[in-house]
């Protein structure tokens, strides 16, 4: 049936429509127009994303408890409990100052302060961060498989399989591989055939590949052993060759889930068995959305 499906998914983009960059015309006129943009202005810095805020206080936690130069700082797990956030958020913001070059990164060692910050100046604004961007993508396009498994001509389930034959005779981490990989989402999309579904999955995938952090985390991942992800695709086609919707949304998020397992391992930057620990706690988050039907 295609009614469940869409009942999900309309939710779903209920709640990531922010996440996509949409917005809504909230006043008409010159005069209203001005008076919500001087709003939107004043709440510019309050409605930073989170790990923008956790990286500008872990600045002024460097100037205030005074690391020097070469100094390494708290542990992940402590950073966590100390702001009152996420492991993951925690990454994301040590990623924004690694680009920021405020501090570095030693893979099985620890960050470690490289200057203080001379300007008091807030961290760059770095979009949406990898892991909220893939948890979006896990809820959106595992909804649309659904939908498109119901709805995908056999047509579209040719252009799949060229797709992933593509990605495996170049490799799905090569430039032709990544191209393969996002026409074969988008191809699901497409087959779910509402243009807004469409719109939205192309807008995410162009949010990965603009945004610095989220380049900087998969840049990361590949560094420390990204494995491509073919049989996880022939997965996801088998389930919508079948016309099984509920396969095929297993499927995606699956396949999303590793993902974010992937970059939660490339991102780990304390002593190995400590990270391996934290890392199995901070997937708890991610993996229970695979419990949502």
């Amino acid at each position: 049936m295609v009614v469940k499906p869409l009942y999900y998914l309309v939710n779903t983009l209920a709640i990531i429509g922010t996440i996509t960059g949409t917005t809504i015309n909230r006043a008409s006129g010159n005069k209203a127009s001005e008076k919500w943009k001087g709003f939107e202005m004043a709440k510019k810095k309050e409605n930073r994303r989170t790990y923008q805020k956790i990286a500008d206080l872990l600045l002024e936690m460097i100037e205030k408890d005074g690391y020097e130069i070469g100094a390494r700082l708290p542990a992940e797990r402590d950073l966590a409990e100390r702001f009152g956030v996420s492991r993951p958020t925690i990454r994301e913001a040590v990623i924004a100052l690694e680009i920021a070059k405020r501090i570095e990164v030693k893979k099985g060692s620890g960050v470690y302060v490289l200057g203080p910050n001379k300007d008091g100046s807030m961290t760059p604004e770095l979009d949406i961060g990898p892991f909220e961007l893939t948890e979006a993508r896990a809820l959106v396009e595992g909804e649309a498989a659904a939908l498109a498994a119901t709805l995908i001509s056999d047509e579209e389930i040719e252009q799949l399989k060229t797709a992933i034959e593509e990605m495996s005779s170049e490799g799905e981490l090569t430039v032709i591989g990544e191209e393969a990989d996002r026409r074969f989402h988008q191809i699901i999309a497409r087959a779910t055939r509402n243009d807004a579904i469409s719109a939205i999955v192309n807008n995410l995938w162009e949010i990965r590949q603009s945004s610095k952090i989220t380049s900087r985390t998969y840049q990361k991942a590949r560094g420390y052993g990204l494995k491509d992800r073919q049989d996880e695709h022939r997965t996801i086609l088998m389930a919508l060759e079948a016309r099984d919707p509920q396969a095929a949304r297993r499927a995606m998020r699956a396949h999303l889930m590793n993902v974010i397992d992937a970059l939660l391992i490339a991102t780990e930057t304390d002593a190995v068995t400590q990270a391996r620990e934290r890392s199995s706690l901070d997937r708890t988050r991610f993996t229970s959305m695979n419990k949502i039907i």
